[in-house]
């Protein structure tokens, strides 16, 4: 803690020094601390002999006695070689320091005063030398710090009692350092706040005083942590340091160790690692000062009813990993209602005498050497998620004044160990995405079972399992496609425009450049825009966007910079040439934003609306279903007994499905046309329907991550998914698919009796304009003999 002044005024300061000549040489600053040190107590001297003459009588008798008898001793007057100048003065020492060290507390605080920024003390008290004392009343070294830093520290500390003495800086409280010491008495360590009081110490100028601005103070308070920058500002040689500091130790163990429990907790796996519980168990016995303390955790598993094991491996419970039989089960589950039913941990002070357990279960805890224990539920919300056992080998070393700690980190544990069953979970979940893919809700179940006998087998040793085949067998398949008409070509005549406009707004600046100042480059340049120009109206071709831009980075706009900077004439051009230009992309993007928007917008109102319906129509009969966004939405549905666990599959489910997808592509087409007016571009949407009548099977393929039909046969269908898109009238080359129309493509005549009755159905409820135009179409690349229906959708 630094003082905000000196306790002594210049003048008094001056009169209490020795005589010139007569002052013992600075000790040297230890390895690493760059200033000079002296003991001195002239700055606690000075504070008595200032309240000689305090308003309250009993302070100023004590303080005049106290200064005739320091009057009497010069021994301890002025800087003092060493340590040992002290015993030349033990009573005056003692009369001194209570002013330091109240007689009251003399065996309770932790207290010492030592040399300032030095780690020899030379007056303490009974803790404070049990505590932090080693020989020769040197301060030892901390666990937790090394000598390195440590010194830095006491620079820094140095360094700022400077700025506030001598050139008046504010710096904020730097708080206590911890130290970590170990405790003999019991083997164990304990956690300390050790705070520096410098009241007493006094800062001596040598030589002239470094002179700082304001601003090179605040820059110094700002840099705390850069000691080059105050070596250089601050030379040490030109300070040193007299009196005392007085260190101050309060017991931060519980604190500390709780707040270490917290983040140990919160890191993964944790609870999985036998000697990451080792090392928590160890903290408890700090916590609680008893070096033989057991730690038990159990998990609960709410579906099983029983405690589990974390992992197969591993059971950090020292109690329910000994239950071997059905009545030790039965006696730990009355333990286990009583906590339910008082839910407060349960303490067995003494487990030999304790009444309220059952003796089997009582025999158990002894032969495990258990004499004292406390059991605590673990709540997680309203569940249970397992149980925190500790245990002692000595009766009553384990009561009810403990529960006060338990119940302060009963919740870190509970956190733990709900977020260990939660990362088993994720384990498995992993295993799915590592061999499959995302998943669909409708077919996890199938998925997790491989997913948990995969990890089973290679938690039994055998590392080169595989994960089984994953088929799906009788499934009936629904594919529907709504496609952006014309996109390509209106995303290329996007980008032609705004290629233009770019490259047209960079010629106004070169040729404006060119009136101001006669450059070869700028001919050369508007040589090569003009060029670009020509040809881009003409046509765009692949490969232009990429290589236009790239010149325009780093060839034109250089130059722009350069002339902006050097001729104020063209600042306005250039300005204007960069407002155009998008700081995001550093690209005109003008027409290609109002493409992207229009495809978004289409893509979105496509998705939100099938996303709303597939949910309802997963309640109709669960299914697998596939959304994918192009330019367009295409999805997927594959329905059947196979895919669901217990529960019917009924064609009935196939019929209610092909009308819903009906419905909704009708319904698309109404939306995608009334959207049309609202979008920067205008475009027009098609929609399509695969007709496919015969059940097939799907395979999960591991090396591409989805699925895949099986089986040959089933093949030619994705065949003809991925090529209708394409397909054209026979006869006329119409494209099947037109805006404001709905295609339903097929192979067989019986496949299209069906629809027509639904379409039948459509146009009575006025959804669909009345007519079914029945089509051939033209042969695919390894199709034909493809048939189509196509109807005009009431808009």
């Amino acid at each position: 803690m630094l003082a905000p002044a000196p306790l002594l005024s210049p003048a008094a300061t001056e009169a209490l020094a020795p005589p010139p000549g007569t002052e013992p040489a600075p000790v040297e600053a230890p390895a690493g601390f760059p200033f000079a040190t002296r003991l001195s107590l002239e700055p606690l001297i000075a504070y008595w002999q200032a309240r000689e003459h305090d308003a309250n009588p009993g302070v100023a008798l004590l303080a005049r006695a106290v200064m005739e008898q320091v009057r009497s001793t010069p021994a301890c007057r002025g800087p003092l070689a060493d340590i040992g100048a002290l015993n030349e003065c033990p009573a005056v020492v003692d009369t001194l320091m209570t002013a330091v060290f109240p007689p009251a507390s003399m065996n309770t605080a932790i207290s010492g005063a030592g040399v300032p920024f030095q780690r020899q003390s030379f007056y303490y008290t009974p803790r404070f030398a049990e505590v932090l004392l080693g020989r020769d009343r040197t301060i030892k070294q901390p666990l937790n710090v090394d000598m390195a830093t440590l010194e830095m520290q006491m620079t820094r500390m140095a360094y700022l009692l400077i700025l506030v003495r001598e050139y008046g800086a504010e710096v904020p409280d730097q708080g206590a350092f911890i130290f970590t010491v170990p405790d003999y008495r019991i083997g164990l360590y304990r956690h300390y706040g050790l705070s520096f009081d410098s009241s007493f110490v006094q800062v001596r100028v040598v030589g002239d005083k470094p002179v700082l601005t304001p601003e090179q103070v605040q820059d110094l308070v700002r840099n705390r942590h850069r000691l080059d920058l105050w070596r250089q500002l601050l030379p040490p040689e030109h300070f040193v340091f007299e009196g005392f500091h007085v260190l101050q130790l309060v017991d931060v163990t519980t604190q500390e160790i709780l707040s270490e429990l917290k983040y140990d907790l919160l890191e993964r796996d944790v609870l999985q690692a036998s000697d990451r519980l080792e090392q928590i168990q160890e903290k408890l016995r700090v916590l609680f000062a008893r070096p033989a303390l057991q730690l038990g955790i159990a998990a609960y598993d709410e579906r099983k009813k029983a405690f589990v094991d974390f992992g197969r491996k591993i059971n950090h419970s020292f109690l329910t990993k000994q239950l071997q039989g059905q009545q030790l089960e039965g006696e730990f589950r009355q333990l286990y209602d009583r906590l339910l039913a008082e839910r407060r941990p349960l303490v067995l002070e003494d487990v030999a005498t304790e009444p309220d357990i059952p003796e089997g279960l009582r025999q158990q805890m002894l032969r495990l050497g258990i004499q004292s224990a406390i059991l605590a539920l673990l709540p997680y919300g309203p569940d249970t998620v397992g149980l925190l056992e500790l245990g002692s080998p000595e009766a009553n070393t384990l009561d009810e004044f403990d529960l006060e700690l338990v119940n302060q980190f009963v919740p870190l544990f509970a956190v733990a160990v709900k977020r260990n069953a939660e990362d088993l979970e994720t384990r498995i979940q992993s295993v799915i995405k590592e061999k499959f893919t995302a998943i669909h809700p409708t077919m996890e179940w199938r998925f997790n079972d491989a997913a948990r006998r995969l990890l089973a087998k290679q938690e039994d040793g055998n590392r080169t399992a595989e994960m089984e085949p994953i088929v799906f067998e009788e499934v009936y398949p629904l594919h529907g496609s709504c496609d952006i008409r014309g996109s390509s070509v209106a995303r290329n005549e996007a980008v032609q425009g705004d290629l233009i406009e770019h490259l047209t707004l960079a010629n106004r600046v070169l040729k404006k450049a060119s009136d101001f100042q006669q450059l070869p480059i700028l001919d050369e340049l508007k040589f090569y825009v003009t060029k670009n120009l020509r040809r881009l109206r003409q046509g765009i071709i692949s490969g232009d966007e990429v290589s236009i831009y790239d010149s325009l980075r780093t060839e034109v706009e250089p130059l722009f910079e350069y002339l902006a900077q050097n001729n104020v004439e063209l600042r306005p051009t250039i300005a204007a040439y960069w407002q155009q230009i998008d700081p995001r992309l550093g690209i005109l993007y003008h027409r290609r934003r109002d493409f992207e928007e229009s495809v978004t917008r289409i893509n979105d109102t496509i998705s939100d609306y099938l996303d709303e319906e597939e949910a309802k129509a997963q309640q109709m009969f669960p299914h697998y279903f596939q959304r994918l966004k192009t330019d367009g939405v295409e999805h997927n549905i594959y329905v059947g007994g196979s895919l669901v666990q217990d529960k019917p599959f009924d064609l009935v489910f196939l019929k209610n499905l092909r009308l819903w997808q009906l419905l909704v592509m009708v319904e698309i087409t109404r939306r995608t046309h009334a959207l049309k007016a609202e979008l920067p571009v205008p475009l027009d949407t098609t929609q399509l329907i695969l007709i496919h009548s015969q059940p097939l099977s799907i395979r999960f393929r591991q090396d591409e991550r989805q699925f895949d039909v099986d089986g040959a046969y089933n093949i030619r269908y994705e065949i003809i998914k991925k090529r209708i898109d394409k397909a054209t009238v026979l006869g006329t080359g119409e494209r099947l698919t037109q805006p404001g129309q709905l295609a339903l493509v097929y192979a067989q005549p019986r496949d299209a009796a069906e629809y027509l009755e639904y379409i039948d159905y459509l146009q009575d409820r006025k959804l669909l304009e009345p007519g079914v135009e029945e089509l051939e179409l033209e042969e695919l690349q390894g199709v034909k003999g493809l048939l189509a229906l196509r109807v005009t959708v009431k808009l």
